[in-house]
């Protein structure tokens, strides 16, 4: 007996998706793997005229388009972006972290600088213009209290008062958030804290 049309575009249709699905699976892993690092920009998408918080759209770059070299290792700090990334040295390592970033233009620093300072639990000091644009906020905080601004770590810049650091309010990173330093997840800034030197080459861009 034939097949009545409808049962063979069924049986096509069937037969396209065991195919499609053997492929897949014929695909090694490590081939899946490096597919997969491939795609390395997303963004969540909006509706027109809707606003974006928390989301950052990442993607990977290459050290060579902003340092010379990666002696100490190298931070690349994109403000547009919210993100940071890390080279070690050797470049046996790469790391690509989201964060928070300062709330106007005013208060973004950039260009090139580096790690000065490695401290744990870093105490918190308001600036002159904090103090001035935020007269009920504190004037310390010491390291370790709960709502610390700096988190458990911070790398501190060449430049004053600026500092790459944690955050106990994880509802800042992927925001224009800071007075002008760059946020992380704790846990994010520990690991980092331990790939960075006392010389490691920074640029915000």
């Amino acid at each position: 007996m034939s097949d009545k049309p409808e049962d063979a575009v069924r049986r096509r249709l069937i037969l396209g998706a065991a195919a499609s699905l053997g492929a897949a699976a014929a695909i090694p892993a490590a081939a899946q793997t490096a597919m997969d690092q491939q795609s390395t920009e997303f963004e969540i998408p909006t509706e027109p005229g809707s606003v974006r918080n928390n989301v950052s759209s990442f993607m990977m770059k290459d050290w060579r388009g902003y340092f010379d070299n990666t002696r100490n290792g190298v931070i690349l700090v994109d403000i547009a972006s919210r993100c940071l990334h890390f080279w070690s040295e050797d470049l046996s390592i790469y790391r690509l972290y989201p964060t928070s970033v300062p709330m106007t233009e005013e208060l973004t620093k950039r260009g090139h600088t580096e790690v000065i300072q490695k401290v744990e639990n870093p105490p918190w000091r308001a600036t002159a213009g904090e103090l001035e644009r935020f007269p009920d906020w504190p004037k310390f905080i010491p390291g370790g209290a709960p709502d610390n601004p700096l988190g458990v770590r911070a790398l501190y810049l060449g430049w004053p008062a600026y500092r790459i650091h944690g955050t106990h309010d994880t509802r800042k990173i992927g925001r224009r958030s800071s007075n002008g330093c760059i946020g992380l997840y704790n846990e994010h800034i520990l690991e980092l804290y331990g790939y960075a030197k006392v010389g490691t080459q920074v640029l915000l861009l």
